[in-house]
């Protein structure tokens, strides 16, 4: 079934994971997190990796290691979070990426700009304490 707005996979993790371990007092370690969202071990690995290099956690090894949340949640959108694995959220007006149109007007009505602008303001007003 088609969707009008998705969320991938990777955004997903990145977002429930940082929920996860804002909820866990102590570290949590990849298997655990995996086990709780019901995802691939490597591919959560990767988004953690991510989330590491952006300092929303730091990671340490070893039997007792895992991620612990690098910032307050307070100082943590969901946007943050979603833009650390996809990158900054277009703003563009055509869907297509066209800078000139051939028809007089958007055949979309701009529906996809006002989408993506409302799921940004959305995400930015999320922050992670709020799910904690």
């Amino acid at each position: 079934m088609a969707r009008v707005i998705q969320l991938s996979e990777a955004a997903s993790l990145a977002i429930h994971a940082m929920v996860l371990i804002g909820k866990t007092k102590g570290n949590l370690n990849v298997n655990k997190i995996a086990e709780a969202t019901c995802s691939s071990k490597n591919h959560l690995s990767k988004v953690m990796l991510r989330l590491v290099k952006d300092n929303f956690v730091k990671s340490t090894r070893g039997p007792a290691g895992g991620f612990v949340l690098n910032k307050k949640p307070s100082e943590i959108t969901l946007l943050d979070i979603y833009q650390s694995i996809e990158g900054p959220i277009s703003d563009t007006e055509c869907p297509m990426d066209h800078s000139i149109c051939p028809f007089d007007k958007c055949l979309m009505g701009g529906i996809i700009n006002k989408l993506s602008v409302e799921f940004k303001i959305y995400l930015e007003s999320q922050t992670l304490e709020s799910y904690l």
